[in-house]
């Protein structure tokens, strides 16, 4: 029989490997950009949904055996809060299963309270995370050309943007870093923010009230897709009521034109989110086979 002091000793080495195997950061160790001198109201819920986001962090999940693949989740939450732990946590805890790398975005929150700017305070924030992970990629046993990123509901309309607006950097970027993402996973994304396609409080959130014609027809996804936009898979519901499915015939519609590698799976139901139907097992295992297919995942 061990000892109890044998016990105890494997014990804390267990909890210390757990411990080094997730860890947060700030994003900005050196100030936030574009961001006004106010008091931090971040709150949180018995969901752990964040609300009030405005200090930006990366949640750094490290798979036991690292396959150098690695991707960025962005949550949803329409920019008013994160669904942090349902579409942030649970899922880096999925992909560390496959073996990558996944970093959980807690991205700012528009808000005129807190920015200067708050229409590019949600994209500047996953360029940043595009550029410390590629920067520290060794330390992360991270390949820099296998880095994806992933985004849910509003999460999707970031992750699309951070997709086709990498050649326009809104961060200081004079080490000319490559923010852009080799792939893309976007779930029940907003995509549009026409009146016709894009979800009311997702544009609100973003561009306030009354946006320009030309703010409208920029952060809208569709209108902004070139060769260069990355392999993308999209996953979406038929019958979601919040974000309409064609939000991603749009998007897959747009990149198809111009070559781009893409894949798309409709649910004939699972409405917005996913609750319950399709389970994460399920969609997990097309995002798996998916990223197999395309050489980002080791068989």
């Amino acid at each position: 029989m061990p000892s109890l002091r044998i016990i105890l000793l494997l014990t804390f080495s267990f909890i210390a490997r757990l411990g080094l195997a997730q860890r947060s950061i700030p994003l900005y160790p050196n100030g936030v950009p574009n961001a006004k001198s106010v008091p931090d109201e971040e709150r949180s819920d018995a969901n752990q949904n964040a609300f009030n986001v405005s200090n930006p962090t990366l949640t750094i999940y490290t798979p036991p055996k690292a396959n150098g693949t690695a991707i960025i989740i962005c949550p949803g939450g329409g920019y008013g809060t994160l669904v942090i732990k349902r579409e942030g946590y649970e899922v880096a805890e999925a992909f560390n299963k496959m073996g990558v790398t996944a970093f959980v975005l807690k991205y700012r929150l528009p808000s005129d309270k807190t920015m200067i700017d708050k229409s590019i305070g949600p994209l500047q924030d996953a360029q940043q995370a595009f550029k410390v992970i590629r920067q520290r990629a060794s330390e992360w046993h991270v390949d820099p050309n296998r880095i994806g990123i992933i985004g849910f509901s509003a999460g999707g309309h970031l992750a699309a943007t951070t997709g086709t607006h990498s050649d326009k950097a809104v961060i200081d970027n004079k080490e000319a870093i490559n923010l852009r993402p080799d792939f893309m996973i976007l779930l029940y994304p907003v995509i549009s923010l026409n009146d016709s396609l894009g979800h009311g409080a997702t544009r609100k959130n973003l561009l306030g009230t009354s946006p320009s014609a030309e703010q409208i027809k920029l952060y809208s996804n569709e209108l902004q897709v070139s060769k260069k936009t990355p392999p993308t898979l999209l996953l979406h519901a038929g019958d979601d009521q919040k974000v309409p499915v064609e939000n991603s015939l749009v998007f897959y519609e747009a990149i198809h034109r111009q070559g781009v590698p893409a894949a798309m799976h409709i649910y004939p139901k699972g409405d917005h989110g996913f609750l319950g139907t399709p389970t994460r097992d399920e969609w997990m295992e097309l995002c798996k086979y998916w990223m197999k297919r395309n050489g980002w995942l080791n068989d």
